[in-house]
This record gives structure tokens, sequence and C-alpha cells, in this order.
């Protein structure tokens, strides 16, 4: 949520540059027009907090819950060139490296083994170490927003960005790229909960003992002059995702489906990333919105969308993850679960297959708009915001939705019933120390 890339809104908390969350949810940093903090996102904790009077932060990538962190400067008052990318450690409080580019930088993501650098029609990636590798260039289509999605599984890197076309999306297996680092002393599984400022041993090697803050490294010339392993053919798959221009996209953890939405923000797609064939297709509504973010729950079975339309949209991938219900299925209402259906004859009363609401004049839909044979949302919570919302699953039936007004929503959703979402915590995790 870089609010740098978006109109100003009345109700965003003031000095609020940049919110998000890191690879696992577990915690999420901000950007300050004064520097960064970083919180605990259960208990909502804050667990550092790096300011002064340098400059404005406007990105804040975490690797998962370590001391590293790519930051992008921002704001009326940037502390670093909007053209670099400083990877910072926050124990030293110092940047320990520099990228230097000829554009503006829109966004950044990391693995412990990746380093992806997004500009406005080009996406480099690089090997992560002190001395960055940079494997491969990408061309997309104008992408001022910076979308880019990176799993988080230690197993399975896939990076997915918009394609050349409108609505067209590139999904690139990164492990195909031809250098890539295997022996990793831990993973983010075995990491304790909550931000923590131990280095992981990898990176002890590889970074801390680098170049002075002073030294710049362009992605271009460590490309041309340094002596990189034979590569490999880049898996590059396209998709035609939308016929409009692509407004959010996201993976799941182990890279295996994708979610896009479009300008529209009408329709989110799931694909299937090894064979691109679409999984899902889910109406968040009728009339145009912009959705914000869409995110996966841990196993892939749900999904959550938040949009400016001030509702949070959740819908069922899996019929498995459907407590069948006892009564006799009925044409659905607004807030009502839909189940699979358990026999042929039941299709007649406009059920979906996955477990998410439908119109019940489904079973007409051969002769009726497309409208009518949409998979409407399995449940929903509403945020007292008009400001952007980033949501993610916190726990199996829970949502956390941060917002750019400062605020922290926590909902519990009934995995049976569905509907309306119950609200179990409402926090404020930023308030300028002026208010």
């Amino acid at each position: 949520m870089n609010l740098t890339h978006s109109h100003p809104n009345q109700n965003d908390a003031p000095g609020l540059l940049y919110a998000g969350f890191n690879q696992d949810y577990g915690c999420f940093a901000i950007g300050l027009d004064n520097g960064f903090r970083v919180y605990n996102s259960e208990p909502l904790i804050e667990q550092a907090r790096h300011e002064s009077d340098e400059g404005g932060i406007a990105l804040v990538e975490m690797l998962y819950r370590t001391n590293y962190l790519a930051l992008i400067g921002g704001g009326r008052n940037p502390r670093y060139p909007p053209n670099k990318v400083i990877v910072y450690d926050s124990i030293k409080g110092k940047a320990v490296l520099e990228l230097e580019y000829k554009s503006e930088v829109k966004n950044v993501k990391l693995r412990r083994e990746r380093l992806v650098v997004v500009l406005t029609h080009k996406v480099f990636v690089y090997h992560f170490s002190l001395h960055p590798h940079l494997l491969h260039t990408f061309e997309t289509t104008d992408n001022r927003k910076g979308l880019a999605a990176v799993s988080a599984s230690p197993d399975h890197a896939m990076l997915v960005i918009p394609g050349r076309q409108r609505g067209h999306v590139q999904l690139i297996d990164l492990d195909t790229l031809g250098y890539y680092w295997s022996s990793m002393s831990t993973t983010d599984d075995q990491e304790s909960n909550g931000y923590h400022s131990s280095n992981l041993n990898h990176y002890e090697a590889n970074i801390t003992s680098g170049p002075s803050s002073s030294t710049t490294s362009t992605s271009q010339h460590n490309a041309s002059t340094r002596h990189l392993p034979a590569a490999t053919t880049a898996n590059i798959s396209i998709i035609a995702a939308h016929s409009g221009n692509l407004s959010c996209i996201a993976l799941n953890h182990d890279g295996t489906k994708c979610a896009t939405a479009s300008d529209k923000g009408t329709l989110i797609r799931v694909f299937n990333t090894t064979t691109g064939t679409l999984l899902n297709e889910l109406r968040r509504g009728m009339d145009r919105a912009e959705i914000f973010s869409i995110a996966f729950n841990q196993d892939s079975t749900r999904l959550c969308v938040s949009s400016d339309k001030g509702t949070i949209h959740i819908f069922n991938l899996d019929p498995s993850v459907v407590i069948m219900a006892d009564h006799k299925p009925r044409g659905p209402t607004y807030g009502q679960v839909v189940i699979y259906p358990t026999s042929q004859s039941a299709s007649q009363y406009g059920l979906t297959h996955s477990g998410n609401r439908g119109s019940s004049l489904s079973f007409m839909k051969d002769l009726l708009p497309k409208y009518f044979s949409s998979e409407w949302s399995f449940a929903h919570a509403k945020v007292i915001t008009e400001s952007q919302c980033l949501v993610a699953f916190e726990q199996k039936h829970t949502i956390l939705a941060i917002c750019a007004d400062g605020s922290c929503y926590k909902f519990y959703f009934d995995p049976k019933k569905g509907g309306e979402c119950t609200r179990e915590s409402f926090e404020r995790f930023y308030k300028p120390d002026s208010l």
C-alpha cells in the first residue's frame, strides 16, 4: 500500500506513506515522512522504530522477520533518491547495499536468494548477496503501480508481474534463472513468532560485511562486469487474465496459484501457475471499484479482497472447507453461505461448486447473462474508513486489515454460515505524535 502512488485521501493518517506485510503476514512495516516502523501483527505490538529528520520512506519491504529491509525514499523530503534501492540493516542502523537506476523504483520484493526490483517498464531479478548478480531483465507494460508478487515458500520461487500487453501477466519460475543459493541456515517455518533482530547466517556472510554506505552499485554495471554461472532459459508463462489494465496481483504461499484483478474491479480470477488454467472466477460486485489488496490463506483454500467500497470479501476456493449444512438447500440471499450440492437436483437452487453464494437463477445460466452464474463472496466485513486497506488471513478463521488512517481491524468469520464477519478488535497502530 504505497500512498505516494495514489491520490491523497483526507482520512489518511498525516505522515503515513506506506504500509505492507512481510512474507508470512506475521509482521508489517510502515513508511513515514521521517522514517519507518515495524509491528508484530498478533498481538499488535510495535517492534522497531527508526525515525529522524533525514527524510521520508515510501516503501519498506521486509525479509521475513529478519533485520534486513529494502527501502525506497519518498514523500516531500525523500531520505534517499527515488531511483535507488537501499538494503538496510536495522541492527547496525545503516545501509549495507545500494542499487541505482535511471528511473524511479516502483516496488521491491525480497526472498532469501532473490531480489526483485520493479520499474515502470522493466523488472530486474538478482541473486541476493553482497554484490547482487543480475540474473534477468523482464519488460512489462506500463506498471506505475509497481505490481509484482513473489511466493514466500522456501521450496518454490515464483514471480508474477504484468505482461507486455494490457491485462496479461507473466508467471516466472525464479528457480530456473541459473544461480540459486540452496544452503540456508533457517527457514521461515523455523523462526520465532514476531519480528526479531537476530542475523541469518546466510546474510551474515554475504551482506553485513559489505561495502560502506557510500558505495553504490548499479544493476546495469553489475550485469555487464560480473562473470555469472551459465543461466538456463527462464521458465515463463503468459496468461491473458483481463481485457483491461491490471490493478492487483497476488500469489499463494507456494506459488501454485495466482489471483488477479483489473482496473474495473468487478471480477477476481485465480489461475494455476503451472498450467495457466482458470481455477476460479469470483465476483466482488457489479459496480466499478479499485481493488487495494488480495491475499490467500495459508493452505490456499480461501481468498480475501479489499477495495475502495469499504467491504472486505472472503471467497472459498475449495469445496472441502465448507461444512455441509443439514437443511434443504434453497436460493441464497445476501450474506448466506452457499453449499456445494450433494446431488444434481440441488443445482437448480443456484448453488456454486466452491461453497460461495450464487444467483438463484443460475440454473438458467445458459440463457441469462454471465452475471447470473457468478460466484459471490462467502463472507464479508465492513471497515469504517474510506482509506486504503490491506488484508490478510491472521489465523484459520480470522482476517486482519491495516488501513491508511492508522487503524487495524481483526474480524472473525463463521466457517459454516459465512455471512457478515464479527469484529473482534479495533486498534490504532499509528497516530502522529503531534495529534
